[in-house]
């Protein structure tokens, strides 16, 4: 890993925000999180087996997945991508089976830095100062950064592969 994860929850605010440099272009880090087969090798932490039911990275569409851990304990997720502009931000919902009736509206920035680098910034509204510490104490942090240093390490294995290759 060589960029780290910077998480935020400031005081007295429902938010979350992170952000996450890449040493990859903006495209192949949308790509990654467009692609439903890019999706299930880098998303959530390590060791977490994840399948998924239908993920439409477009405006209107939506996702469903689950990460099983070993012990066998399955984590449902949902949400609507409510707008998605390629290769530059996403805004979307975000449920977790395990808190029932706390939805989330995230948005993603893709941001291009030159020289093949990526700014990956992230906001997260909760419905309540409860809700949002209640995800910021879930290990989210920790799973984020699991996540995003595969993310990395897919990113590299794809480009070395050829163009055809990694179609």
């Amino acid at each position: 890993m060589t960029n780290a994860l910077h998480v935020s929850a400031p005081e007295g605010v429902p938010f979350i925000d992170f952000s996450r440099e890449l040493d990859f272009p903006v495209a192949e880090v949308f790509r990654a999180h467009r692609d439903p087969e890019l999706i299930v090798q880098w998303l959530g932490p390590r060791g977490l087996k994840m399948e998924i039911d239908h993920y439409d990275f477009t405006t209107g569409g939506s996702y469903k997945y689950t990460h099983t851990g070993p012990d066998g304990v399955a984590y449902d997720f949902s949400g609507i991508f409510h707008t998605v502009r390629e290769n530059e931000f996403a805004i979307q919902t975000f449920e977790f089976s395990g808190y029932p009736d706390v939805v989330s509206i995230e948005s993603q920035t893709f941001e291009d830095l030159g020289d093949g680098r990526t700014r990956l910034t992230a906001h997260a509204v909760y419905p309540s100062m409860e809700a949002r510490d209640g995800m910021a104490a879930s290990g989210m942090e920790e799973g984020l950064g699991e996540g995003y240093d595969r993310l990395e390490e897919l990113l590299g294995t794809l480009s070395e592969k050829t163009p055809q290759e990694a179609s």
